[in-house]
């Protein structure tokens, strides 16, 4: 699941991919049409991968959320988010069962749901675990100048 560079943006809709940065804010790209927009550094922007979803057990990563809807949906399309709030919130229930009711609104639902099906048609979001990153490699690092100095 690659989410790392997708933004929502206050504002204008619709989700948008990091494509460049400036000096003075960046160049996204509209994932629904395709348009490339500028936008200011003092534009309200979120990256999906930093947003969470509140539970009962403290706070679950949105790219956990998206791939607990792909595996319920076998990697397909989710409930739209045109439901009404009773069939979001029992659809929602059924993903993340420990979400907590008082702080995640319906809009929040809408809104997650609605971002899902933007990203599953372009396999931005599924069912597989992300694989491991590669572990750095350690190098030997030259000794510090003081170390030099000492062993003269």
């Amino acid at each position: 699941m690659s989410i790392e560079k997708i933004l929502a943006i206050s504002g204008k809709p619709g989700l948008y991919e990091l494509k460049l940065q400036t000096r003075t804010g960046f160049v996204a790209e509209s994932l629904t049409d395709g348009k490339k927009i500028t936008v200011g550094l003092r534009s309200n922007v979120s990256l999906l991968s930093e947003i969470s979803v509140y539970s009962y057990d403290g706070e679950v990563r949105l790219a956990e959320v998206f791939r607990a809807i792909a595996e319920k949906e076998d990697n397909g399309p989710a409930l739209s988010h045109k439901e009404d709030n009773a069939a979001l919130t029992t659809y929602f229930r059924e993903v993340l069962p420990e979400f907590d009711e008082d702080r995640v609104y319906a809009s929040d639902i809408k809104k997650i749901l609605n971002w899902y099906n933007m990203l599953q048609p372009k396999g931005l979001v599924t069912k597989d675990k992300p694989a491991a990153a590669p572990a750095p490699v350690a190098t030997e690092e030259a000794p510090a100048a003081e170390e030099v100095k000492a062993e003269e």
